[in-house]
Parts: C-alpha cells; structure tokens; sequence
C-alpha cells in the first residue's frame, strides 16, 4: 500500500471507474483555479503595482488587498465544491 499509485477500498471493477471520474474532476478544478488565479495576478496585481501611473493614476498595495482576498475566498469555495460531485 505505501508505494501503490492507487488502493481501491474495495474489490469491484467499478470503483476504478470512480477513482479515474475524481482524478478528472481533480484535475480540472486544479486547471480552474490556477486560471483564476494567474488571471487575478495579471490584472490586480499589476493594477497594483503601478501599471496606471502612466495615466497618472497611482494605486498603493493596499488597495490590491480586496482582490486578493476575494481570489483566495473564490478558491476556497470553489474547491470546496468538489466535495458536491457525486461519483
């Protein structure tokens, strides 16, 4: 069990099929969020750091803290939800 890939709790073919529908749920919702993510640190991010001072807006750091709790809180939730798929 220590160096097995996958145990299956039980002895039915179908549970490889569960394990392989979760692996694929897993992924995407990895895929998803790094989406989010890297989206969030291209616009807030860089909004943040002075990308509009060449219009003579300037932002402090600060201002970039609301996006970038509302990406983590996004995230969460958003991976919380693989919690709903039924396999």
């Amino acid at each position: 069990m220590a160096t097995a890939d996958v145990v299956l709790e039980r002895s039915h073919p179908r549970a490889t099929r569960r394990i392989i529908m979760a692996s694929r749920t897993t992924y995407r919702k990895m895929v998803q969020n790094l989406r989010w993510a890297a989206g969030h640190n291209i616009f807030a991010a860089s909004l943040a750091a002075g990308f509009l001072a060449l219009c003579g807006v300037r932002l402090t750091l600060a201002v970039d803290a609301v996006p970038t709790s509302a990406s983590k809180v996004a995230l969460a939730i958003d991976t919380q939800l693989l919690k709903r798929i039924k396999l």
